[in-house]
């Protein structure tokens, strides 16, 4: 089976651009890879973010939707805890409504967000991540117009009605995470660009687990990968400099927008850091296009991906859209949207 190929994107804000710039790029960026074949296109939840301009998928979404002919459109995902399962059931009902058969909604538990501005959003709330696997039963119940299973909510239903509902995913980074979507009968998506240090095992530990859920029999997984492709190695590698200093800073706590090559270039790294930047690299795919396809191939095969997604962040917007158009041409007809 062709292996499918699809977009996560973060909306980054580069160094002397704006949040406007970064929402405009991500239109153009999903218009694009709609035109290019790609199977799916997923924006991300991020708060109080100066480097990361998408804060509320659902509202994106209903941009892109009106932008896009058949791509599918999905969060990337929706930090569940922080909100009401039935205010999420009405938003991608309605998004599915709008856009039938198109819409997936990728859940997860992480804050995405500093504590302060977390308990912002909550708002007083003291429903927290411990209460996941109650939402995620509740969500699933209320997407399926059926009861959820929280005493006093039995006879919730959320609208818009639709025919079939959204295609609900799991997201994480951890073996937790991937015994949830087990349990609960969820698509897993794997976050590997979040957590390379992982092995192969955490998709096996999911299909051991997996108990059938109302809208999937099987197992079925996604990683989730950084990915930079350009005619060259090295000017693959050059463009993906800016996001190997942007990850430093991150882990320092102040990331900032995304930096140019020329910067991440001039930048004093400690040894320290050449060494954690050269152990991420085997866990990525940069490289000319026949490189690129490679490790996708390599990776999906180690893992027993049945689905690839790419997090492309260089601060060159064209060649931003040129990486992508690249690997569409080095997939060629393999590139799928096939059920």
């Amino acid at each position: 089976m062709p292996l499918k190929l699809s977009v996560l994107d973060q909306s980054p804000v580069r160094a002397g651009s704006t949040p406007y710039e970064a929402l405009q790029e991500t239109i153009e960026l999903a218009r694009h890879c709609d035109a290019l074949g790609y199977y799916r296109y997923w924006v991300s939840e991020h708060h109080a973010s100066d480097a990361l301009a998408g804060c509320s998928p659902e509202v994106l979404l209903g941009r892109l939707g009106a932008e896009t002919q058949q791509i599918r459109l999905g969060s990337g995902g929706i930090m569940l805890p922080h909100y009401s399962p039935y205010k999420v059931a009405e938003n991608f009902k309605l998004l599915q409504t709008l856009y039938p058969e198109r819409i997936d909604l990728g859940v997860g538990r992480a804050p995405g967000t500093d504590p302060f501005t977390a308990a912002a959003i909550r708002y007083g709330s003291r429903v927290g991540p411990e209460h996941f696997p109650n939402m995620i039963a509740d969500l699933q119940a209320l997407l399926n117009d059926t009861d959820p299973p929280t005493p006093g909510m039995e006879a919730a239903r959320a609208f818009p009605t639709t025919a079939i509902p959204p295609q609900m995913w799991m997201l994480g980074s951890s073996d937790d995470s991937a015994v949830l979507a087990a349990l609960a009968g969820l698509p897993y998506n794997f976050a590997y660009f979040i957590n390379p240090n992982i092995t192969p095992d955490i998709f096996d530990i999911y299909r051991e687990r997996f108990k059938p859920g109302p809208n999937l029999q099987q197992p079925h997984t996604c990683l989730s990968l950084f990915a930079v492709c350009a005619e060259t190695e090295e000017e693959a590698q050059r463009l993906a400099s800016s996001r190997d200093l942007w990850y430093i800073r991150l882990l320092r706590g102040n990331p900032g927008p995304f930096p140019t090559p020329e910067e991440a270039r001039d930048y004093p790294y400690a040894q320290s850091e050449r060494e954690l930047i050269a152990a991420n690299r085997d866990k990525r795919a940069v490289g000319t296009p026949k490189q690129v396809r490679e490790k996708l191939e390599a990776l999906a095969q180690e893992f027993g991906a049945n689905e690839i997604m790419l997090v492309s962040i260089v601060h060159d917007h064209e060649a931003r859209l040129r990486s992508y158009e690249l690997l569409a041409r080095e997939f060629d007809s393999q590139l799928s949207r096939a059920a």
